[in-house]
Order: C-alpha cells, then structure tokens, then sequence
C-alpha cells in the first residue's frame, strides 16, 4: 500500500505533467487567436474541406495527403477550405512533407471543372528536397513568378491577347522585374528542415504576396499584372503528381484583413 504521502507527490507528480503538456501544446494557437488569427482545420475532421478521399484523410490530428504506390496521380490534386474565399489574409501553418514529395499551398485560386479538384492560381510552393520551398508559382498559369530568394514585380504581357503560355519561358513568367535579393537561394535553404515540422506563413496583401518559412522571407512579389492577376479566391493544399509521397499539415490559422 501506498503511504499518503508517497500518493500526494504522485498526484503533483501528474498535474504538473499535465499543465507542462497542455503548455507546451497550445502557445502558438493560443497567441494566433489573441493575435485575430481563427483554426480552419478542426485537427478531427475534414469539416470545411473537401478533397478526393483517396489522397486525403486526418491521421494523428494531421490534414494529411498520401499517394502510394496502388495510387498513383494522373493529375495534381488540392483539398480545398470552403470557408470562404479571402482577398487580403494571413495564413499560418505547419508543414511536414516526406523528401520525395510535392505539394504547396494554393491561394486566391479558382476550382476547375476538369480534372476533379484542380485549382488554379497563386502557390507557396512546398517539395521534400527544397529546391523549389518558399518561391511564387501560379498553378496552371503564369508558373514561376519568383524563385526564392527574390523580390519581383510581375507586369502584363504587351499583348493583352496573347496567350499565357505564350509569354511562359523555362516554366516562368517572362514579364517579371527582379526588384532586389532575399538571400542566396542556397543559403535561404538551410532554414528549412527536411522530413520534419516547418512554419509556414503567408502574407497577402492587395497585390504583394510574401512567403515566410520559419520565419525567413522566402520570396516577395508585386504583381502588377491587372490582365492575369487575382485579388481572392480559394485557399487548397496539394498533392502533386509523382511518386509515393505523404505531406501533414496541422495548426491552420487564417486571419482576414
């Protein structure tokens, strides 16, 4: 039998494990709300998205997007937040993606009919090995806007009816103006973890799109394109097309302007 006061410091024991839990779980979400940020992402359930059921699902508390090797993608995927589609924003997250993934985070982007859950439109880009994390790039459209490490405006075409693939050179916007440097792309890297937790937020404003990873600012763009630019729209994580790969999300936070 337990003496009483064996029992007293065991239960201390447990309530202080308990409150170092709860304390070490919850700052972030905690100053986020203070700050006006809201959860869009239950952490449960995909209440408020929707994605194709075979990418997509909530495991360990994660918003999480897998494809292996009995499915394959024929096309990149999004699940999307029906919330709303926000104009000016900041979105928080955390991220972890396995080093042969793909994906990024869509914004102010429009649903395609074809194929299923496609979204066109700005993209903080997201890969395993970081080669392309934290640049600008317009899923089905202008493609590269920035690569990290930049700060870019972006201009309209000289033919405003000219296609957009037309003005598309090496997969990036040809109508671009390099404004200053971030950092050397290489250098900018060894912010970012592999196989492991980043911090993701993204800041848009009128036509200014910054992308911060871990508190670094990846790439800066101006886009002064009135012809193809967006001012809102939808916001979607990826699964992009290629081999097996699972990508997490947890602690979404978005708070509009």
């Amino acid at each position: 039998m337990l003496k009483e006061s064996n029992l007293l410091s065991i239960q201390v024991a447990l309530i202080a494990l308990t409150l170092m839990a709860a304390s070490c779980k919850t700052p972030v979400i905690a100053q986020a709300k203070k700050d006006g940020f809201i959860r869009i992402f239950d952490g449960k359930t995909l209440k408020g998205w929707e994605g194709d059921p075979h990418y997509w699902r909530v495991e360990n508390g994660n918003l999480t997007g897998e494809i292996t090797a009995d499915k394959l993608l024929k096309s990149n995927t999004f699940v999307i937040w029906r919330g709303g589609a926000p104009t000016d924003f900041e979105l928080k997250l955390e991220y972890r993606i396995s080093v042969d993934g793909n994906s990024g985070i869509n914004y102010r982007s429009e649903q395609l009919t074809e194929p299923p859950y496609a979204l066109r439109g700005y993209q903080a880009d997201i890969d395993g090995k970081n080669r392309y994390t934290g640049q600008n790039y317009e899923e089905r459209g202008r493609t590269t806007l920035a690569y990290r490490g930049q700060k870019v405006t972006v201009n309209s075409p000289e033919d405003p009816t000219a296609l957009v693939r037309d003005n598309v050179k090496n997969n990036a916007w040809t109508h671009t103006v390099l404004e200053g440097s971030l950092g050397n792309i290489d250098s900018l890297r060894t912010h970012i973890k592999v196989d492991d937790w980043n911090e993701c937020h993204l800041i848009v404003k009128g036509n200014r799109l910054q992308h911060y990873i871990n508190g670094v600012l990846m790439s800066d763009v101006t886009d002064n394109d009135t012809i193809n630019r967006k001012m809102g729209g939808l916001i979607g994580v990826q699964v992009h097309v290629g081999p097996p790969m699972k990508v997490e999300y947890r602690n979404i936070l978005l708070k509009q302007q």
